[in-house]
């Protein structure tokens, strides 16, 4: 045990065969620890593993020397300096200051000159210690390492310092927005996501992924397809590919070449030197600088992630081996195989010694080492804030030590069985001798035995069998009582077996014997035994049969008696007697077949017969012939009591029936006599129903006496049919001579009729009276019931409790919902207790118990408003407790979301850093959500306080003040919240000043390179200087507005004043120097649009011309035929008017414009076409345009005054028609009032005649006036006058007819013939 190795590095390269050593030491502890041979060719195996381990990381620590050091080289290049061997240039520390301060970008302290190595060690500090600075971590990493040319730290530092510089800017989206988790994730997606779709390439690693080069040229293909035919390239020829790759990188994008196809195309490749090359293919391709400020929050998570994940990685290695260990020990220790010999136990022992002494103390060491390790790693990671590591399943501290407890237990349980197992060997020795000495006294006494139970001398008695059965019985007593030391024999032997006793075949051969004899002797005396039981069981059973021959003599005497009795309780006693008898007789026969059935049995014996067996059959025949001879006689006897029973019970059963209905039908009478007057009115009181109780009972007794209706019913059914089946039969019977006559039989059997019809009559009568009584007083106790109920809600709906907190008062509020519910269900109950109580009073009269019922129906309609009425008070009541309640536990919440994040601000310190401020800013937000929420409940707060003060509610004062105090907090954590935003803000609004500036800057400098080398041709000029207006129209506000918030800024920010004046000054030297470069290119352009605008607005004008000519039509047009119309043309034609004089300009502007090109270059139109030729034509359309309107107009304006005339015509037409009709139809008056209404109606009549006279002229004039102008319709309108004025003159001669009819008429109305002028006058002019 001492041999097995305890160092865990040791322990690494010979696992198996240590492991084998171990089996085979526990497996084999006989034996001893001699096998050792196999030891050699584990360690040779071993050493050659080690070699081959440290061969393949010389080669992968010399691919990362040639890589970092033109990695290195590459940026040296900008400041003129070269190394050539990574671990001696970097010893001084010049050369890694100068390659921080080009990969920062900032001014590191001056190294000190001299070359002692306390100056090495100075400038080499001061390199690391601003790289501590800059937030790198450096583990394990001092100046004296690099100074000293440490080969793994100097590569450590390297690839931490392009970790910092170049890897920890990456950063990368996914599809849903969310970044990943460290900068190789991000590197490695990035990949992915560029070489996608092409064929052959897939990256899921910083390795093998890239050993056929394809991923490289997919890389250039991507983003510069013209530098690879990614086609012809094959996943076979993977030097071919990197050797393409490398060159192009180095020759058309400038990357150094970091990279030989023989570093990459290898079975391994190393994993750093292809991520640092990769990586400079990733920032030469990304141009999002957007990027930047999250790439170092990547890089950050990737440094701690590398240095945590390699420390937990070597945590989770130690653990498991430590583990597997243990697992492995304890399934050896407990392995509980021991030798079966003294000697063999001890050396086992010795082994365990060993053991505990050398190889566990190791391991008990690297258990603390383990812990120490966790320690640091939870350490690191809470420095970080970051969630703390949780070792996987079955690999976390308490995991060792449950399986290191385990292990103590076995080893404790294995040493106390090696202890255990030294006892037992010794008491085995003791416990066989003590086995011999009892085998010995055991076989003699077996032997002795076995001679005495093998004689059979029973006798041919019963006396003689019982004498012999006693005699065997006490010699098995004896031999039961030796079995329990014939049983300790084979406990000893067993007991040896059990505890493996080397000679325990001599053992168990001596115990077999002792149990083959033992065996041997219970077999003769079970034999011998059953022997003895055969003979006492057959003598018994020949005594028995003596017995029931007998007995059997005795019964056939008693069942010759010729009694059959005088009336039915004699003939049912002597029936009973028989039936005693058949009993006795079924009884005694089924222990006769018994009895055969074991005689028989012994004489189908096989071996062994106790008699001889035609003996037994003689005597088992006998018994049965008497048994049958008995069973015949008995049959008779019962044939003869059972007639003479039939006919005297038929008698008896008429006259019972026709007795018990006489006394049903008197009591039935006597029940209903009491209620006599219960017809009238008091059906509650027949027969003794005072209440529902005694009503029901009276029905239940009713209902009693109708079952035994029933029950006597099919008795006396059955007995009339009886009694008619012996009438119809007409005999007698009865033995011998003795006869009964049926006499009278046929008298009582009607007679019996008669007396049940009437009982079943009164029968239903009393029930009926009875069923009217249950039903008023159910009525009366559902009525009761219901009251009680009411008063029960009245209570509870008129208590004072409405609870003293949200959820009693809920509570109290669910209660009250159940009641008011159980208050509706009742309504209708309640209401229909008129309408059953009048059905119910309606069948049993009006009497007192009716008139009671009423009341107390009206007292429970009274009780039940006032129930619904206090019921509905009370869920108000309830409802405003429950609101208070609620609106304070609302309020307290509130309150403490409030305290909880006051203090958070109060407490809160507003970071320096764009990181941080942007970590803050997401918390803010998520902060307002929370405070929408919680706005959204003070609102409700003061909406429910709003209510209840509203309301009155009592507590009013105390809800106010609490609304009052929840508002001044809610408004200072506003505030509060409000003031930490613009702190932060302040922060913000410079630092995105700064990078819009910039991006501006670069926006307006590109666009000026791009200005200054677009080609001068005409269209390509005029297509950038549009792109470029475009592009100024979007930049200038944007500019703009950084001026002036950089102006603002300085002014609230004064720290800040002269970096924000000098980005201001250097973006508008940016814009002047473009608005410089597009005034230039757009005066180039200025004279190629001035011909191609004159051109379009040329071709847009003769476009209109020609329409403006169509418009115009001249007289041809269609010309209107009503006002309406004519009015419209004339403003269309106005309108077309104004649209002339509009154009008018623009006519003048293109003379203008073509004057000045043909003085200028004589530019033409069209092909074939000058533009000297077509201004003439252009001035002859003008011309002839107005021309055609000022000819459409006067044809208009004609139109219109001839459609004036007409409307005045046809006005003057309407006069002249009304004036026809009332001369047409005027009837002459008959009396003198009449004519004098006719005279006033003329008279006013004429006076608008000479009204409309003046219509008339204004139309004559009209036409007279279209006739001397000239209108086209001058003749039409002189007709038109002519015919309106002929009947305007027909009108006036028919006007005095009608007063000269009236005056006939006055005369001839006066019969005494006088008419003077006087009368006249005052009958036609008043």
């Amino acid at each position: 045990m001492a041999q097995i190795p305890g160092e865990v590095d040791n322990m690494e390269g010979l696992p198996a065969s240590n492991n084998n050593n171990l089996a085979t030491r526990w497996e084999s502890p006989d034996r001893g620890w001699e096998r050792e041979q196999p030891a050699a060719s584990t360690a040779a195996a071993s050493l050659f593993e080690c070699s081959r381990i440290k061969a393949l990381a010389d080669e992968r620590e010399a691919v990362q020397k040639k890589t970092f050091t033109k990695w290195v080289n590459s940026h040296l290049a900008r400041v003129g300096c070269h190394i050539g061997d990574l671990y001696v240039d970097l010893r001084d520390g010049f050369v890694l200051t100068r390659l921080l301060e080009v990969l920062s970008g900032e001014q590191l302290p001056r190294p000190t000159r001299g070359r002692m190595r306390i100056h090495s060690l100075e400038n080499v500090d001061k390199a690391l210690q601003f790289l501590k600075e800059q937030r790198v971590h450096l583990e394990n990493v001092g100046s004296h390492d690099i100074v000293d040319g440490n080969h793994r730290l100097t590569l450590g530092l390297v690839w931490t310092i392009i970790l910092r510089f170049q890897i920890q800017v990456i950063k990368i989206e996914t599809e849903d927005n969310r970044e990943t988790r460290s900068a190789k994730d991000a590197l490695l997606l990035w990949c992915q996501m560029k070489t996608a779709g092409y064929p052959e390439v897939n990256i899921q690693n910083f390795t093998t992924s890239w050993r056929d080069g394809l991923a490289f040229n997919a890389l250039i293909h991507r983003h510069r397809p013209d530098l690879v035919d990614f086609s012809k390239l094959t996943k076979s020829n993977a030097n071919y590919n990197l050797q393409r790759a490398f060159r192009t990188a180095e020759q058309h994008l400038g990357l150094a070449r970091l990279l030989d196809p023989e570093d990459v195309n290898m079975e391994a490749p190393d994993e750093k030197s292809i991520i640092t090359y990769v990586v400079s293919f990733y920032h030469y391709f990304s141009k999002m600088k957007a990027l930047a400020v999250e790439g170092k929050r990547i890089g950050k998570v990737l440094d701690q992630v590398l240095e945590v994940g390699k420390i937990i990685e070597r945590y989770e290695e130690l653990a498991a081996e430590l583990l597997a260990w243990i697992h492995r020990t304890v399934g050896l220790i407990s392995n509980q195989k021991f030798a079966n010999s003294l000697s063999g136990v001890q050396q086992q022992l010795q082994a365990f010694t060993a053991y505990c002494t050398l190889e566990k103390p190791v391991k008990f060491q690297e258990k603390g080492n383990l812990e120490v390790l966790l320690f640091s790693i939870q350490s690191k990671l809470r420095a970080c804030n970051r969630r703390l590591f949780v070792p996987r399943e079955g690999c976390g501290i308490w995991d060792i030590d449950k399986a290191w407890g385990e292990l103590e237990k076995a080893e404790h349980e294995r040493e106390a069985a090696l202890r255990a197992e030294l006892i037992r060997q010794e008491k085995l020795e003791l416990l066989a001798q003590r086995f011999d000495h009892k085998v010995a006294m055991r076989e003699s006494w077996l032997n002795e035995n076995q001679r005495l139970v093998s004689q059979d001398n029973f006798g041919y008695e019963l006396p003689a069998v019982e004498a012999a059965m006693k005699k065997h019985e006490a010699i098995e007593a004896d031999i039961a009582a030796y079995e329990e030391r014939v049983q300790g024999v084979a406990e000893l032997a067993q007991a040896l077996a059990a505890e493996g006793y080397y000679d325990i075949r001599r053992v168990a051969a001596q115990r077999d014997s002792v149990l083959r004899q033992w065996a041997l002797l219970t077999g003769l005396v079970g034999a011998r035994r059953t022997r003895l039981e055969q003979n006492l069981a057959l003598q018994k059973v020949f005594q028995e049969m003596v017995y029931m021959v007998d007995w059997m003599e005795e019964m056939q005497a008693q069942l010759l008696s010729p009694e059959c009795g005088q009336h039915l309780v004699e003939a049912d006693d002597l029936l009973q007697k028989h039936g005693l008898l058949e009993g006795d007789i079924v009884a005694q026969s089924e222990r006769v077949e018994a009895l055969n059935a074991a005689a028989l049995r012994f004489s189908q014996l096989q071996g062994y017969q106790p008699c001889d067996p035609q003996v037994i059959c003689n005597r088992v025949n006998h018994v049965h012939g008497c048994l049958a001879e008995l069973q015949e006689q008995a049959a008779r006897r019962r044939a003869e009591l059972e007639a003479s029973r039939s006919l005297w019970a038929l008698l008896q059963e008429l006259e019972e029936a026709e007795s018990w209905a006489r006394d049903k039908e008197r009591l039935l009478e006597a029940a209903g006599g009491g209620g006599a007057a219960g017809a009238a009115g008091a059906a509650g009181t027949a027969g003794g129903a005072h209440d529902l109780s005694s009503t029901a009972r009276l029905l239940a007794q009713h209902k009693i006496l109708q079952g035994e209706l029933g029950g006597r019913r099919a008795l006396l059914q059955q007995a009339l049919r009886c009694g008619e089946e012996l009438v119809a039969a007409g005999g007698a019977v009865g033995p011998g001579a003795e006869t009964v006559q049926l006499v009278g039989l046929a008298e009582r059997a009607a007679s019996a009729r008669r007396r049940w019809q009437r009982l079943e009559e009164a029968a239903a009568r009393r029930e009926r009276r009875l069923q009217e009584a249950r039903a008023l007083h159910q009525f009366g106790a559902d009525l009761d019931g219901l009251l009680d109920w009411l008063r029960d809600a009245y209570r509870l709906a008129a208590a004072g409790d409405f609870g003293h907190d949200e959820a009693s008062s809920r509570r109290l509020a669910r209660q009250h919902r159940a009641l008011t519910g159980e208050v509706e269900a009742h309504r209708g109950p309640v209401s229909g207790l008129r309408r059953q109580l009048a059905t119910l009073g309606g069948a049993s009269g009006a009497g007192p118990l009716v008139v009671a019922l009423q009341v107390r129906v009206v007292e429970a309609e009274q009780l039940f408003a006032e129930v619904t009425e206090v019921a509905a008070l009370r869920r108000q009541w309830l409802r405003d407790a429950l609101a208070v309640y609620r609106m304070f536990g609302e309020v307290h919440a509130c309150e403490l979301w409030i305290g909880e994040k006051e203090q958070w601000l109060l407490s809160m310190r507003v970071p320096d850093s764009l990181d941080d401020v942007e970590v803050v800013q997401h918390r803010f937000e998520s902060l307002d959500q929370e405070m929408n929420s919680l706005m959204g409940r003070v609102l409700d707060v003061n909406h429910t306080v709003q209510e209840l003060v509203e309301g009155g509610h009592p507590s009013s004062d105390e809800v106010r003040s609490c609304q009052d105090h929840l508002n001044s907090r809610w408004n200072r954590i506003v505030e509060l919240v409000e003031q930490r935003k613009e702190e932060m803000s302040a922060v913000l609004l410079v630092e995105n000043h700064v990078l819009e500036v910039a991006e501006v800057r670069a926006q307006v400098r590109e666009k000026r390179r791009a200005v200054e080398s677009a080609p001068r041709a005409g269209g390509a000029l005029q297509w950038r200087l549009s792109g470029l207006e475009a592009a100024l129209q979007a930049l200038e506000p944007r500019q703009a507005a950084l001026l002036e918030e950089a102006a603002l800024l300085a002014a609230r920010f004064p720290a800040q004043a002269a970096r924000l004046h000098q980005g201001a000054e250097e973006l508008g030297a940016e814009w002047g120097a473009l608005a410089s470069a597009a005034q230039a290119c757009g005066e180039a352009v200025a004279a190629a649009g001035r011909l191609q605008r004159f051109l379009h607005d040329l071709d847009a004008f003769l476009d209109w011309l020609v329409r403006a000519q169509e418009a115009a039509g001249g007289s041809e047009g269609p010309l209107p035929n009503s006002l309406e119309e004519a009015d419209a043309l004339l403003a269309r034609h106005a309108a077309l008017k104004e649209e002339v004089d509009q154009r008018e300009e623009d006519y003048a502007r293109i003379v203008a414009a073509s004057e000045a090109l043909l003085a200028a270059d004589g530019a033409e139109l069209g092909p074939g076409l000058a533009l000297d030729e077509w201004l003439p034509h252009l001035e002859l359309g003008w011309h002839k345009l107005l021309g055609l309107w000022e000819a459409r107009r006067e044809a208009l304006v004609q139109a219109h005054i001839y459609q004036l005339f007409l409307r005045d015509l046809r006005q003057a037409l309407v006069v002249l028609r009304n004036q026809e009709m009332a001369l047409s139809g005027a009837e002459l008056p008959g009396t003198v009032e009449s004519v004098e209404e006719a005279l006033k109606q003329h008279r006013d009549f004429l006076t608008t005649m000479e009204l409309n006279q003046q219509k008339m002229q204004v139309a004559v004039q009209a036409a007279e006036g279209l006739l001397r102008q000239g209108n086209i319709y001058g003749e039409q309108a002189q007709e038109a006058v002519t015919r309106l004025l002929e009947n305007l003159l027909g009108n006036s001669q028919n006007s005095p007819d009608p007063a000269a009819r009236g005056q006939a008429q006055v005369r001839s109305s006066f019969p005494d013939g006088t008419v003077s002028p006087a009368r006249l006058v005052v009958k036609y002019f008043v």
